[in-house]
């Protein structure tokens, strides 16, 4: 089989600055395989709290050393015209996008309570309103030469876990723009593939999430290998569209979304009818995939081989 290459495609990975990140990962596969990349990252760090530096020059640097082109942006995604200024960036060097993965991010742990509204705030304009400028400011390029793979960054922690209320229902925004622009482009014929990927890697972010078990991370999750997944999910021949896709450790699924078979009781259902049939409302055994699941009408499975 051929390798799947990028020569000739320009590429943009956000956050993609820490020495120990995913975005570097990316970063470094696509440049590794032809394409021309845009290493992004403000500087913050990955914890977002500037505890951990992060330097999209070295990580442009680190390319151009192993012979690859690369440019450093320290621009913001959290607003339009920032997100605006790293496509400017991708277009006065290289003068197009055909790539985008959108890996910013930052970290504010705390119950519901206890977050500031910085903090709420800042979440939401990094992860989810981050991945919308990005998106719209790639969008019209895209669209224009009818070319374009986005990979949008969710996480497992859009289905509840401990302290991460706002980050997960930013994450869960992000599989809603990114189902919206895949259907988008689905029903106008455009060659725009969007998806989601939920990683499970060894980062300093991830770090600051799971602490007590930071040695475990370090050990058998390398971002390399979710890195594997992105090149896919960037590539002309990506067989996806509007896929939620978890990756990591060497492994990859999709997640599929559906209902139960439930309890019909006809326009004169009470509330005792609901309490009264909960057991049959919840009851998985009926369960079918919705018909506008990523992987319905979006994928054609044939010869085992996915084919837009």
């Amino acid at each position: 089989m051929a390798e799947m290459r990028f020569d000739g495609r320009v590429a943009i990975v956000t956050g993609a600055g820490s020495a120990a990140g995913l975005g570097r990962a990316h970063a470094m596969l696509l440049a590794s395989r032809g394409a021309r990349v845009v290493v992004n990252d403000l500087g913050g760090g990955p914890d977002g709290l500037g505890i951990e530096r992060s330097h999209a020059d070295l990580v442009a640097g680190e390319i151009r050393a192993l012979g690859g082109e690369a440019v450093a942006d320290v621009n913001s995604v959290a607003s339009e015209e920032s997100a605006l200024a790293v496509v400017g960036t991708a277009l006065e060097r290289f003068g197009r996008v055909d790539l985008l993965v959108n890996n910013a991010g930052i970290v504010r742990l705390g119950e519901f309570g206890a977050l500031s509204s910085g903090d709420i705030r800042e979440t939401v304009d990094v992860h989810l309103m981050g991945n919308v400028w990005m998106c719209r400011a790639v969008w019209g390029h895209m669209v224009g030469q009818d070319y374009g793979r986005i990979v949008n960054v969710t996480s497992i922690a859009m289905w509840g876990a401990p302290n991460t209320l706002i980050y997960g229902a930013a994450k869960a925004g992000i599989l809603g723009l990114t189902r919206g622009l895949a259907f988008e482009c689905s029903q106008a014929g455009r060659n725009i593939k969007v998806n989601a990927l939920a990683p499970h890697a060894n980062t300093t972010a991830a770090y600051y999430f799971n602490e007590p078990t930071a040695d475990r991370f370090k050990a058998d999750r390398p971002p390399e290998a979710v890195a594997a997944c992105v090149g896919y999910l960037c590539h002309e021949d990506c067989g996806l569209n509007g896929a939620y896709v978890a990756s990591g450790v060497g492994h990859t699924a999709v997640g599929v979304f559906g209902v139960t078979a439930g309890f019909d009781a006809g326009t004169g259902m009470t509330p005792e009818d609901v309490r009264d049939n909960l057991g049959a409302i919840v009851d998985p055994a009926g369960f079918e995939v919705f018909p506008e699941n990523p992987i319905a009408g979006l994928v054609d499975l044939k010869d085992g081989a996915a084919r837009a």
